[in-house]
C-alpha cells in the first residue's frame, strides 16, 4: 500500500534515539512502519526492532514495508503493555523506544475505518478491530452528559453541550450510523461565525476516537513504564498531537527526572527524590517550516525526548 502521509519529524526522531547498530529498539506505534524503516536501516544483523501495533491490518502493511529486513518482531498489542510484551520476549531492557501517538497515517489513509470527518463511512474508529467498543456505540448509547464531558475534555470543544444535545435529539429519530451524519450534526451545532479554526468536526472526532481507544487515561503510566524499560543511556522519543497527550508526557518526564521537594533551608535532601534520567528537550521540538509545508499532519506535533541514566 502507498501511504499518503509521511512520518512526522522523522529526522528529529532518528537523531533523538541515538541509534546503536547492535541495539534493540521498540516502535510502540508501528503503523505503516515509516519511522521503523529508518530505524532498522541503521541496525546491524545483531540489532533488533520490535514493532507494536493494536491494528492487525497496520501490522500486515508494516510487514510488507519491512519485508527485506529479517530482524523485526511484529507484536499485535497495545504499547501500554510494554513491560509484559518485553517480558514475553524474554527481554529485560531495550536501547530506545518511539511512540508516535494518536491515529496513524495508515489509519487515516483507510477512510472506511471512520477516523476522518471527510466522506461518508461507518462510525468505527477502533485502532484494534478486535475490541467491542466502537464510535457508533459511543454516539448512540452514551448519555447526553457523558457525551458532553467527553467532547469537552478530550476535544476541548467549547460547544460540547450543544453537540451532545443535538446528537441525542437526532438518535431519538433514528440511530446515527455514519461519519457524514455525525459531521452534519456537529456543523449545525456550532455557529457559522465560530467555524473558522479548521473543520468544525475535528475536535469532536478527536474526542470520540480518544474515548473509543482509551488513549489518554493510561498514557502517564505508559511513559513511566517505557522509561523503566530503557537501558542506561537509552532514549524515549514521544510525538504528541494535542495538549492532553503532551501534558501527560511532560508530567511523566518531570517525575522520572526527579525533583527534590525539601525546603530550601535544609542542608541536604531528606525527601528521597530519585532521578531516572534527564529530559533532553527542555522545550518540545516542533516540525520545521519545510515539513509543515509538505506534511499537514505535523502542524500540531510536539516531540519530547528522555534519556535514562
Amino acid at each position: 500500500m502507498e501511504f499518503k502521509h509521511k512520518p512526522v519529524m522523522l529526522a528529529e526522531c532518528i537523531e533523538g534515539l541515538k541509534i546503536k547498530s547492535e541495539g534493540i529498539y521498540v516502535d510502540g506505534t508501528l503503523g505503516g512502519a515509516g519511522h521503523s524503516k529508518e530505524i532498522i536501516r541503521r541496525l546491524s544483523k545483531q540489532g533488533m526492532l520490535i514493532g507494536i501495533d493494536r491494528d492487525k491490518e497496520a501490522l500486515k502493511a508494516a510487514e510488507e514495508n519491512l519485508k527485506e529486513y529479517p530482524n523485526v518482531k511484529y507484536i499485535h498489542d497495545n504499547h501500554d503493555n510494554i513491560k509484559e510484551i518485553l517480558e514475553e520476549l524474554k527481554l529485560k531492557k531495550v536501547d530506545g523506544i518511539l511512540l508516535d501517538l494518536g491515529v496513524s497515517s495508515y489509519q487515516l489513509d483507510e477512510r472506511n475505518r471512520g477516523f476522518s470527518y471527510l466522506g461518508e463511512n461507518i462510525l468505527d474508529m477502533r485502532m484494534d478491530k478486535t475490541q467491542e467498543l466502537t464510535a457508533e456505540i459511543v454516539i448512540n448509547q452514551y448519555s447526553e452528559q457523558e457525551l458532553a464531558n467527553i467532547i469537552y475534555e478530550y476535544g476541548e470543544e467549547r460547544f460540547s453541550r450543544q453537540i451532545a444535545r443535538n446528537i441525542c435529539k437526532q438518535r431519538e429519530e433514528k440511530p446515527i450510523r455514519t461519519t457524514k451524519e455525525l459531521t452534519e450534526i456537529i456543523e449545525k451545532s456550532i455557529p457559522k461565525s465560530k467555524q473558522k479554526d479548521g473543520h468544525p468536526a475535528k475536535r469532536t472526532f478527536q474526542a470520540i476516537r480518544i474515548e473509543v481507544n482509551n488513549e489518554i487515561k493510561p498514557l502517564y503510566q505508559t511513559i513511566k513504564d517505557c522509561i523503566e524499560c530503557l537501558t542506561e543511556g537509552g532514549r524515549l522519543c514521544v510525538i504528541t498531537f494535542h495538549s492532553l497527550e503532551d501534558r501527560a508526557v511532560k508530567k511523566a518526564f518531570l517525575e522520572a527526572k526527579g525533583q527534590c521537594t525539601c525546603p530550601s533551608d535544609l542542608p541536604y535532601c531528606i525527601c528521597g527524590a530519585k532521578s531516572l534520567g534527564k529530559i533532553i528537550t527542555k522545550k518540545p521540538i516542533t516540525a520545521s517550516k519545510e515539513e509543515l509545508a509538505e506534511n499537514t499532519r505535523s502542524k500540531s506535533a510536539k516531540l519530547r525526548i528522555f534519556e535514562k541514566i
